[in-house]
């Protein structure tokens, strides 16, 4: 019985690690700054040459620039290459 407690542990603890990961700040800050900060916008589209789990930004940035975007990084529940540019 014990074994199993140990798995149910590890497995919920996994579960809140994966779920802390998809949180991030709230979309507040625009309206405290001024309207030309504001129109500086970041789009993001995800990369269509990166496969497999992004686990390094640093590679998914490399294959941005590739694409013609100005950075990118891991992003999300399944660890997606999320390229980023200024709209």
């Amino acid at each position: 019985m014990e074994p199993s407690m140990r798995l149910i542990s590890a497995a919920f603890v996994l579960i809140l690690l994966l779920a802390t990961t998809e949180m991030g700040p709230m979309g507040v800050e625009a309206k405290s700054k001024s309207s030309k900060e504001v129109e500086k916008r970041t789009c993001e589209a995800a990369s269509g040459k990166f496969k497999g789990m992004c686990f390094s930004s640093n590679n998914c940035a490399n294959t941005c620039a590739r694409e013609k975007f100005d950075g990118g990084k891991c992003k999300g529940f399944r660890r997606r290459c999320m390229c980023t540019k200024k709209c």
